[in-house]
């Protein structure tokens, strides 16, 4: 299975925790002949701690040295389905946009690189042929990798969710342009959306929280819970759109089917698109998403997340857009997919 570590990392892995071991025995039997010889219970005594130290540090070393050395796994080859095509979401950061592009030109199973693009001016002929050099430069193999902007006349981040005629494939992986995934964790991400095209699969998991029943002045039902809550409490109900995999036919669905003042709610408050999306994917399927462990970076400045109110806003967002439901269709879980390749202990 793709997952699994080849045989010959796991005998250069085993090669690796052998010599550690034996390093390690070598130097606890030299330790206890030293004890042995000394005849002072105190410094007995200080020795041996010294020595219950220096077994638990060799052990942590050998646990980093395990995990250094299976980071450097064989990418998972083939990959399976058509591939994948990354839309990015950029507003008036070209310098960003580049580097975004560069990276993801060289990422296994990238079909195409789409560029959702809302500002008032059309983006001027040399970035456009700059980047398609930069695709061309970074593709990998025999592949050809399209670039295409999709440029819209209006601005609201219900952009980056319309419907796209002309994918060449069923999986989508949403990105912003400032979030760079290392090809790794997206490749390993894209095999988990494959066992389950129907979720959402991604990076960036958060929760929304049944306020206290006692609380009886506020009106809002849900709160919702930013990244400290996830990870304080291991459960999550959504991934952000910012770093997420999910099926070409929910921007369709979105588009065409979802509720036409979600969309102008959108456009009116500038925030909660990503939270809308998962939404629409959990009401359509009836299940949770799948939060996928990785690492992501962030290669921007702070975004509106960091300005004040935020999980004010959210936290209204997500009780507006149950009251237009319904229903509350987020169903939370647990469940975590992780690369076994990269992990010591799973």
């Amino acid at each position: 299975m793709p997952m699994l570590m080849s045989i010959e990392g796991k005998q250069q892995q085993q090669q690796h925790r052998c010599k550690m071991n034996n390093s390690i025995g070598r130097m606890v039997r030299l330790l206890i002949a030293h004890v042995g010889s000394n005849k002072s219970g105190g410094s007995k005594m200080r020795l041996l701690l010294l020595c219950s130290l220096t077994v638990s540090f060799s052990l942590f070393l050998l646990f980093l040295a395990s995990r250094s050395l299976s980071s450097h796994h064989p990418p998972l080859s083939p990959l399976p389905g058509k591939g994948y095509s990354v839309v990015i979401n950029t507003w008036k950061r070209n310098d960003l946009l580049k580097k975004s592009v560069a990276h993801y030109a060289t990422c296994a199973g990238v079909d195409a690189i789409h560029v959702v693009w809302s500002e008032p001016d059309f983006p001027h002929n040399s970035l456009i042929d700059s980047l398609k050099k930069v695709v061309r430069s970074k593709s990998k193999g025999n592949r050809e990798i399209e670039i295409k902007f999709d440029v819209n006349h209006e601005d609201s981040l219900n952009n980056r969710f319309k419907e796209m005629r002309d994918l060449r494939t069923d999986a989508i992986y949403s990105i912003d342009d400032d979030v760079i995934t290392p090809c790794s964790s997206l490749e390993f991400a894209y095999t988990v959306w494959n066992s389950a095209p129907s979720s959402m699969v991604g990076f960036v998991p958060r929760m929304h929280w049944l306020r206290d029943p006692t609380e009886t002045c506020l009106e809002e039902q849900y709160i919702y819970g930013g990244w400290w809550s996830v990870w304080w409490s291991g459960t999550y109900s959504m991934v952000l759109s910012k770093a997420a995999f999910f099926h070409k036919q929910y921007l369709a669905i979105y588009t065409n089917q979802m509720v036409p003042s979600i969309r102008d709610y959108i456009t009116k408050n500038r925030n909660c698109e990503d939270i809308a999306m998962s939404f629409l994917v959990a009401n359509v399927t009836g299940s949770p998403p799948i939060w996928v462990e990785g690492k992501i970076h962030e290669i921007g400045s702070t975004g509106i997340s960091s300005l004040g109110g935020h999980s004010a806003r959210r936290s209204k967002c997500v009780n507006d857009f149950a009251a237009i439901y319904g229903t509350m269709p987020l169903v939370p879980t647990s469940v975590k997919a992780v690369d076994s390749r990269s992990t010591w202990f799973w």
